[in-house]
């Protein structure tokens, strides 16, 4: 009889090997209340990496770390219609506290808009006071009518950026600073995951926003995942919020402000942009465990051995761990260790070290080889950056080889089915975005002709990116 597989193959069904990879990878599970979700430790560690990775980038662009609450006045996103318009059907109000019904409902935040703007009028006077950069690690709430475990949960954790300048220049730039040198870099130097960076459509952006930015990543069956948005507000909260500055020449100016976020989305990115049918493959500037030594039997000295190797890891600054649970078979934890994604592996036994061996198995290619003992912890040391640089060289290789140039909103639609289509902007429009949204499919970004950034307002020889997504 065939060996059942671990997980339902990606050819055969995704979103249930989605679901297979997050069960028994052990990275999350559902809360009691529809929509959240547990985040169990092994991914929880991953997210602290890349929370960190965004965090040293966050505050070398200037921006400093606070909290703000957690309700909000429903007043004050009532002041801006706009926003309110496009949070309302998400937004969870608390009615009654204390035993008692409350004079004014709150809400849950689902962003911090209002709220920090709130304070932001008050702590802005003059031109002295800019730019003011503010960034927030928090949990939101937004009520999901079609949960999925990272993508879309009723909560989730994420960072927020809060910005106000003295000039729409000062706006779009900080933006777009956020964008390339935070996001973008993040993305693809440290979760290995290529982004196209472009402009959402008028149709996609930002409720109460004049222009949002964002990084979209290609998973492996072919649907785009918005990984990140960074949003130009113009003045718009600035006049609700009466978030005014006195200029150089003593007259009284309404700030331009940005916001920008990404959340734990981003674990289900590297999920779908990197796993396979044996389960996840970290990035190892990610992995928890960079390298697992693997004792296979506990005879002939092997046990010593592969500790040694643990400590020599250890020393090339890696995060190692040593397996020597000998009453578990070798078999299951080698699935084990696959399932979870950890990059670089050495197996230690009895029989190999009997030659001066131990064996080098790679997660990204499956690839194994002896290599002598003494050489061991050199060569794994380098396989780690080898397997960053191929993880994201092959999801590179994957999005380029599922887009497509078209010339019709129907070639487009067809061509969403299994990838990305690129078109002119000019042959899509406002009515075409319509017709795609029949099929379920939208325009994920528009770029300029050779795939830079637009300008803020540039409209001519633009080129959109259409696909499905999550």
């Amino acid at each position: 009889m065939a060996k059942q597989p671990i997980l339902t193959p990606q050819s055969e069904d995704f979103p249930r090997w989605y679901q297979d990879v997050v069960a028994k990878a052990e990275l999350a599970e559902n809360g009691p209340v529809r929509g959240t979700m547990v985040i169990r430790p092994w991914a929880y560690a991953v997210w602290e990496f890349v929370q960190r990775a965004l965090d040293d980038r966050i505050k070398a662009a200037g921006a400093d770390n606070a909290y703000f609450p957690l309700f909000i006045p429903e007043a004050y996103l009532q002041k801006e219609a706009e926003h309110v318009e496009g949070f309302s059907p998400e937004l969870a109000v608390v009615t009654h506290a204390g035993g008692k019904e409350l004079e004014e409902p709150v809400v849950v935040r689902p962003t911090s808009e209002t709220i920090i703007n709130s304070y932001f009028s008050k702590w802005v006077q003059s031109y002295r006071d800019l730019p003011l950069l503010v960034n927030q690690w928090a949990n939101v709430v937004r009520w999901e009518l079609r949960p999925r475990v990272f993508l879309r949960t009723t909560e989730f954790l994420w960072q927020e950026g809060h910005t106000c300048h003295a000039s729409q220049a000062d706006a779009n730039a900080y933006a777009l600073r956020i964008l390339n040198d935070v996001y973008e870099d993040v993305m693809v130097n440290v979760l290995g995951v290529p982004v196209h960076l472009g402009r959402k459509t008028r149709r996609e952006r930002f409720a109460g926003a004049d222009n949002s930015w964002a990084c979209e990543g290609m998973m492996r069956d072919g649907k785009a995942l918005q990984m990140g948005t960074s949003h130009e507000l113009g003045q718009n909260f600035a006049k609700v919020f009466d978030t005014k500055y006195l200029d150089t020449e003593g007259k009284e100016q309404f700030v331009w402000q940005t916001s920008w976020g990404v959340s734990t989305r981003l674990l289900g990115a590297v999920i779908m942009a990197h796993g396979d049918d044996n389960g996840l493959r970290l990035p190892p500037a990610v992995a928890p465990v960079q390298v697992v030594v693997l004792l296979v039997r506990d005879e002939d000295g092997a046990g010593e051995r592969a500790r040694v190797l643990g400590t020599e890891l250890a020393g090339l600054h890696h995060r190692v761990q040593v397996d020597d649970r000998v009453d578990v078979s070798f078999g299951r934890r080698v699935t084990d260790w696959e399932l979870k994604g950890v990059p670089v592996r050495l197996e230690v036994g009895p029989r190999d070290l009997a030659e001066g061996n131990v064996t080098l198995v790679r997660r990204d290619t499956g690839e194994k080889q002896a290599v002598p003992l003494a050489e061991a912890s050199t060569r794994a040391s380098m396989l780690v950056s080898e397997v960053q640089a191929n993880l994201l060289a092959e999801a590179t290789r994957m999005r380029d080889d599922a887009t497509v140039d078209v010339a019709t909103v129907d070639e487009a639609t067809e061509a969403a089915k299994t990838g990305w289509a690129r078109l002119p902007w000019s042959a899509v429009g406002e009515d075409g975005e319509d017709r795609l949204a029949t099929a379920s499919v939208s325009v994920r970004c528009l770029q300029a002709a050779d795939g830079s950034l637009p300008g803020a307002s540039q409209e001519d020889d633009l080129v959109a990116l259409v696909g499905r997504a999550y």
